[in-house]
């Protein structure tokens, strides 16, 4: 692994861990988390293996991912106070972000020693996984799928609160009355 690898890793781990205290739901909230994947994709994503079970060992990995990113998007508390949309990482939000943040980045440093190689080499065999590439696009497809849905979720979930906040501060319509009529 690079530096540039370690780097964007520690980042999307302290993006959480930063998020354990309240903020306020920004660009800066969504934009983030995005960005760093966006230049992890631009980095490493070159192209998406079908041959073999490729295309089904990153399906997998994508699905868990969404997964954990719904799961993450839902146990992130979200509320309505004082007009804005506030954001806090549970605990439990945090540990499923560690959990699969730190499988990902175990599974590149273990892959990346001469056991683990061994190990991954013969399971891909044995599995019908062509390539290498086919690990890298489904850990990062993985992840993707992870910041994006958990950063989905939290957006549709303060658009809700907003939305509602917004009906309830709303003054109650007035009642016109038509010329002729009384009320």
């Amino acid at each position: 692994m690079s530096l540039s690898d370690w780097i964007i890793d520690l980042a999307l781990l302290l993006i959480v861990f930063r998020q354990l205290r309240e903020e306020r739901l920004s660009a800066r909230t969504v934009l983030l988390p995005l960005a760093l994947m966006g230049w992890a994709a631009a980095h490493y994503l070159r192209d998406v293996p079908t041959a073999g079970n490729d295309l089904a060992l990153i399906a997998a990995f994508t699905a868990t991912g969404v997964a954990f990113g719904l799961a993450g998007g839902l146990l992130t508390r979200v509320r309505y106070a004082a007009g804005d949309v506030r954001v806090r990482a549970t605990p439990g939000a945090a540990a499923l972000w560690v959990l699969s943040m730190g499988f990902r980045l175990g599974f590149a440093v273990w892959s990346s020693h001469a056991s683990g190689a061994a190990h991954l080499t013969h399971f891909s065999v044995a599995h019908h996984i062509t390539t290498g590439q086919a690990w890298v696009t489904a850990l990062l497809l993985m992840a993707f799928g992870e910041v994006v849905l958990r950063v989905g979720t939290i957006v549709v979930r303060g658009r809700l609160l907003s939305a509602r906040a917004g009906r309830q501060e709303s003054p109650a319509p007035v009642r016109v009355a038509r010329p002729g009529t009384y009320v």
